[in-house]
């Protein structure tokens, strides 16, 4: 009753595009999710006979990404703690003004859209993973409710309480209007 060895490298290249999503919401810096995955896919091979079921490689990967993703967040904190420690507060840097010469629309399309990344920043991780995984992959609920290993009404109150939670932010920075 052996099921045939699963092709991991096929596997992880089939679910990279999600789970670098999942990865980027947990973490919210672009430079970690390469590390992340490349620990998710070290896992995934090492990891003899995880799965007794091939269908189930998509909610244990997504598992084993968060996992991942809190392992590098203490490993940045405890790296982080440590330079301070030694180095005294590290004072952080700020993006120089745009030039000049850059039309206004853009500028203002680019504020907007920092705002809204702020906004997302500050969510839960499990709302800002929802959110861009349902916008950013594009995908419906069925798709989040296989990839995430859940049920499709956990899918549809998970969405609609981070949307709620995503408005609040936005209000409360004033990037929307609150209809009275």
């Amino acid at each position: 009753m052996n099921s045939p060895p699963i092709d991991w490298q096929a596997a992880l290249a089939q679910h990279e595009r999600w789970l670098r999503t999942v990865v980027f919401a947990r973490l919210q810096e672009a430079q970690g999710v390469d590390e992340v995955l490349q620990e998710v896919a070290l896992a995934a091979v090492r990891a003899s006979s995880p799965l007794a079921d091939a269908s189930k490689i998509a909610p244990w990967l997504y598992r084993l990404a968060v996992r991942q993703s809190l392992l590098y967040r203490r490993k940045c904190g405890r790296r982080r703690r440590l330079t301070q420690r030694f180095a005294g507060q590290m004072s952080e840097g700020s993006y120089p003004a745009a030039a000049e010469h850059d039309p206004l629309g853009w500028l203002l399309a680019e504020e907007r859209r920092a705002q809204v990344r702020a906004a997302v920043a500050r969510l839960p991780p499990r709302d800002a993973e929802i959110l861009l995984l349902k916008y950013t992959q594009n995908w419906n609920y069925h798709q989040l409710a296989a990839h995430l290993g859940i049920s499709h009404s956990a899918i549809e109150t998970r969405l609609f309480r981070a949307r709620g939670r995503l408005r609040n932010e936005l209000t409360a920075m004033n990037v929307i209007e609150v209809d009275g």
